[in-house]
């Protein structure tokens, strides 16, 4: 799968993209990701990419022209839809991630400020996506989580592939929250591990995982 990530702060990826399960999703060639810098579409001669609200008002609003010029080029190679990341968008959920795993490519815009002009709204975004219901410093991290929500439901990415399909709000868990872990040692602190995991009877550890679903 094919992302291009709109920002005017490429450089913020670059250490998350490069470890753990993405780093190995892009070295596997199940992931390639693309950060394009919106400021150097701006005709401005400072590639300045926000201008004051029409209306007055507190903050900034990123201006349509880089936008628009920025889509338009990335559009070019990139055939996905243009997600844009604001809190007015709907609820990432893992539903959501499980059918935006299923494209081959898409294109993911960050904003910034107080948001974006409504015009590119209007006329180049395809899907508004929020990750909670709270206001970021723009639309970085949750491109981030977009990403990595996504990622590990590719084929292929994970080690164990039963590891997708055994995680909180699948179907398989009834789309509750997973049940509790325990690993070694067996005594920590006073507390153990319930005999039931140790006793080796499949049926009973199914049941009682089941049990503990939340």
């Amino acid at each position: 799968m094919k992302f291009s990530i709109l920002t005017i702060f490429p450089n913020i990826f670059q250490s998350y993209f490069s470890e753990s399960i993405v780093k190995r999703a892009q070295e596997k060639k199940l992931l390639k990701l693309e950060m394009v810098d919106i400021r150097k579409f701006s005709k401005n001669k400072h590639h300045k990419v926000d201008d004051r609200p029409y209306g007055g008002g507190a903050g900034m609003v990123m201006t349509a022209q880089p936008l628009y010029d920025c889509i338009k080029s990335v559009k070019k190679k990139n055939k996905g839809p243009v997600i844009y990341l604001t809190p007015h968008g709907k609820t990432l959920t893992h539903t959501v991630a499980i059918k935006l795993s299923k494209l081959s490519e898409c294109i993911v815009l960050c904003g910034r400020y107080e948001g974006i002009d409504q015009r590119i709204r209007d006329l180049l975004i395809d899907e508004e996506i929020s990750i909670g219901k709270y206001v970021l410093t723009g639309g970085e991290l949750p491109a981030m989580v977009l990403v990595d929500a996504i990622t590990r439901l590719l084929p292929g990415v994970l080690g164990d592939e039963n590891s997708a399909e055994e995680d909180s709000f699948t179907k398989k868990l009834h789309g509750k929250k997973e049940y509790p872990h325990y690993t070694k040692p067996a005594v920590f602190k006073g507390l153990k591990v319930p005999d039931v995991l140790m006793s080796g009877h499949h049926k009973k550890i199914e049941e009682w995982r089941m049990s503990k679903l939340e």
